[in-house]
C-alpha cells in the first residue's frame, strides 16, 4: 500500500514539474501504460476510439516523448534515414523538401547521407551508418539505375521505400509516370502536325531519361515514325545548348522534345542565336515544369511532376510500412501537360 501510494505521489509531482510520463498519460486516459506505449509508436492493434482517447490526453498534458529512452526499448528510433547521390537538381531537391515537411509533421527527423560515389559498397556503407543509428526506416534518393540496381542487397528487417527507381524490385519505388507523360509531349508535337519529333535526352544511366526515351520512342512507332538519333546531355542548359546547335543545323528538325526544362533553356538559346524563331520555325517542349518555366522566352511547354508530392508520398508509404511491418506496392503519381507559347503548329 505504501508503495503504491509513493508511486502515485511520484506521478503527482512529475506531472506538476510539467514533465509528464506514459503513466500520467494512461491514468488521465483511462487506459494501461501499455496502451499508451503502443499509441505512440502507432501499433496497428490499438481500437480507433482507444487511439483517440490516448492521443488527447497526450496532447491535453504536454507529453513529450523520450526518443532515446524508445529507441532502447524499440530499437527504433524517431528518425528517417536518407541515402542520396546529388541533391543539387531541383527534383531531388524538391523531393527531399517533401519529405522533410511530411516527417516533421508526423514527428520524425531526417538525416541525409550524400554519398561521394555511386556504387554497391558506397550504398552498404551508407546503410550500414544510418542502421547504427536505430533509424526507423529507410529512404533511397535513386534516379541513378547503378543506385536502383543495388535495392537487391538491402536488409529486409528494415522498412526501406526509393524515390525513383525500376518496378518490381525488393523496394517498393515512388515516382512519377515518365514514360506516360515522355509519350503526352510527343503525341501533342505530333498532333500539332510535326512530321518527327527530336529527342535531346538526358544523361545515360539515369532512370529518367530510360523512361522519357521509351514513351518518345514508342510513341513514335506508334505513329509509323523512325525515331531520329539521340542526342544525350547532362540536365544543364549549357549542355542543352551544345547540342541544340548541331541539331538546329538541319532545316528539316521543327520540334524538340527536351529532357528536361533546363536543357530546354539551352535549346531556346540557341535557337534564338541561329536566327530561327520558337515556335514558328521549331517546336520546343522541356520536361518537370520548373518554377521558372513559365518566364523562359517564349513560356515553355512542358510536362509537370510533382516533385514534393513525390517525397510527401514516399514518407507516407514508408510510415505505413513501419506501422504494418508489412511489404508496401509502387506508387506512381500522375504528370500533366502543361501547353504554353513554346510549342505551335509547323509553317507551312
Amino acid at each position: 500500500m505504501e508503495i503504491r501510494r509513493a508511486r502515485r505521489q511520484k506521478v503527482r509531482s512529475d506531472a506538476s514539474s510539467g514533465r509528464p510520463g506514459i503513466i500520467d498519460v494512461a491514468a488521465h486516459a483511462g487506459v494501461s501504460h501499455i496502451t499508451v506505449s503502443r499509441v505512440i509508436n502507432d501499433d496497428s492493434r490499438v481500437r480507433p476510439e482507444t487511439r483517440a482517447r490516448v492521443v488527447a490526453a497526450l496532447q491535453e498534458l504536454g507529453y513529450q516523448p523520450n526518443n532515446a529512452a524508445r529507441a532502447l526499448v524499440t530499437g527504433r528510433s524517431q528518425t528517417i534515414g536518407v541515402i542520396c547521390y546529388n541533391t543539387a537538381l531541383y527534383g531531388p531537391a524538391a523531393a527531399l523538401l517533401g519529405l522533410e515537411q511530411t516527417a516533421s509533421e508526423n514527428g520524425y527527423f531526417v538525416n541525409v547521407i550524400g554519398l561521394k560515389t555511386l556504387d554497391r559498397n558506397a550504398v552498404e556503407d551508407a546503410v550500414r551508418r544510418l542502421r547504427q543509428q536505430a533509424v526507423a526506416g529507410l529512404v533511397m534518393v535513386s534516379p541513378q539505375s547503378v543506385m536502383a540496381r543495388a535495392f537487391r542487397h538491402l536488409p529486409d528487417d528494415i522498412p526501406i521505400v526509393a524515390i525513383w527507381g525500376y518496378a518490381g524490385t525488393p523496394v517498393p519505388v515512388v515516382a512519377s509516370a515518365e514514360t506516360a507523360g515522355a509519350a503526352q509531349a510527343t503525341r501533342h508535337l505530333l498532333d500539332l502536325g510535326h512530321r518527327n519529333v527530336w529527342h535531346v535526352a538526358g544523361p545515360k544511366g539515369r532512370i529518367g531519361t530510360e523512361n522519357r526515351i521509351r514513351g518518345w520512342r514508342e510513341t513514335l512507332e506508334a505513329a509509323g515514325i523512325e525515331a531520329p538519333p539521340l542526342r544525350f546531355g547532362d540536365w544543364s542548359a549549357q549542355s542543352g545548348h551544345a547540342l541544340a546547335k548541331e541539331l538546329i543545323a538541319d532545316k528539316s528538325v521543327t520540334a524538340i522534345f527536351v529532357g528536361n526544362d533546363q536543357m530546354a533553356l539551352g535549346v531556346l538559346r540557341a535557337i534564338h542565336e541561329s536566327g530561327r524563331a520558337v515556335p514558328d520555325e521549331i517546336s520546343v517542349i522541356g520536361f518537370d515544369d520548373l518554377p521558372d518555366a513559365a518566364f523562359y522566352s517564349p513560356p515553355l511547354t512542358t510536362v509537370r511532376q510533382n516533385f514534393a508530392q513525390l517525397g510527401r508520398e514516399t514518407m507516407q508509404l514508408l510510415m505505413g510500412m513501419m506501422r504494418e511491418r508489412a511489404p508496401a506496392a509502387d506508387v506512381v503519381l500522375p504528370v500533366e501537360l502543361i501547353v504554353r507559347a513554346s510549342t505551335a503548329r509547323p509553317r507551312g
